[in-house]
């Protein structure tokens, strides 16, 4: 049995036991934190493309949920696409990643764009201040060139005037660097694309530029191989 002493020094012990510092790595862990842990990943925020609605991306949403995203790191922007890109979109666009970059408390988001949608977010990364607020662009089937399908409704939609081949847009786009900024970029295409005429409209300089074979236009949207593409170049 312990004396009165003895018992008083193991109690000493013991406190000072539980007192001393943590090593450094674990003491800045945080709750349920591993060791290093890299910084979170960007939220991401998708554009859809003309004619079309958020409801494009459920194949796309669904793979990343697959591979750990939370629901609260995915947003789908809804917007008129028969408004002008430079004018009227890329403000909006704009104005919709500061909300979700105050929601979210992230420096910075990835944007991954479909067809028009591509043009709509070129447009805010070269001319709206997003290239300190985007870190990965993605354009599906963009018209990043234009493509002379658009010419088939052009006479009475602005949107389809952005989209042809020379027009303001498309030759300010393709001004001078084409993928400006720390942005990474990477494009997605198709040679059976029968909206984007030509095919190699889409690639850009400077980006990783990934041909998905034949596929057409709306199909980049539930490809397997074009998604697992989008999804490993987000991790990079």
């Amino acid at each position: 049995m312990l004396t009165a002493r003895q018992g008083l020094t193991a109690l000493l012990t013991l406190c000072l036991a539980l007192l001393a510092p943590l090593p450094a790595h674990a003491a800045d862990r945080g709750p349920g934190r591993a060791p290093d842990q890299a910084s979170p990943r960007n939220p991401v925020v998708f554009v859809h493309g003309y004619n079309a609605d958020p409801g494009v991306w459920g194949s796309l949403r669904e793979d990343l949920r697959a591979d750990g995203r939370a629901d609260a790191e995915l947003f789908s922007w809804g917007y008129d696409t028969h408004q002008s890109v430079n004018e009227v979109l890329s403000g909006r666009l704009a104005a919709y990643v500061e909300e979700v970059r105050r929601q979210t408390g992230a420096a910075r988001v990835d944007v991954v764009s479909h067809s028009f949608g591509s043009l709509v977010s070129r447009w805010y990364v070269k001319f709206g201040g997003g290239s300190a607020a985007v870190g990965h662009w993605v354009s599906l089937a963009g018209p990043n060139r234009g493509t002379s399908t658009a010419w088939t409704c052009a006479l009475w939609d602005q949107a389809c005037r952005d989209m042809t081949p020379g027009s303001y847009v498309v030759r300010n786009l393709n001004a001078g660097d084409e993928t400006p900024g720390a942005v990474r970029y990477a494009t997605f295409w198709s040679n059976c694309d029968e909206v984007v005429n030509p095919d190699d409209s889409v690639p850009l300089t400077g980006a990783a530029n990934t041909a998905v074979g034949c596929l057409k236009h709306n199909d980049l949207l539930g490809d397997d191989a074009a998604s697992a593409g989008v999804r490993a170049f987000l991790a990079s």
